[in-house]
């Protein structure tokens, strides 16, 4: 009786120390995580609507990058910049 005690003791013990050392690894990696920037948010020129940059759809203007929420955003600005 008292082996099965002290075997359940250890088994518990050792449960312990493995959950413990599991969440100590997950807070640790997910701290980092937290403090690094995803994305950025930037204004499409044309309908004004903040997207994240990766999501969008990239044309050079003139040297410089500009970033649409669309395809259909992307080809009213070229349209706007050939009638002026």
């Amino acid at each position: 009786m008292i082996r099965l005690l002290i075997f359940f003791g250890l088994i518990y013990f050792g449960y312990r120390m493995v959950k413990t050392w599991i969440i100590r690894n997950i807070a640790v990696s997910g701290g980092q995580a937290r403090n690094e920037i995803d994305d950025v948010m930037i204004k499409d020129p044309v309908c004004e609507v903040y997207f994240p940059k990766r999501d969008g759809v990239h044309l050079s203007v003139d040297g410089q990058d500009v970033y649409f929420c669309s395809e259909e955003c992307r080809d009213k600005f070229m349209e706007s910049r050939f009638k002026d």
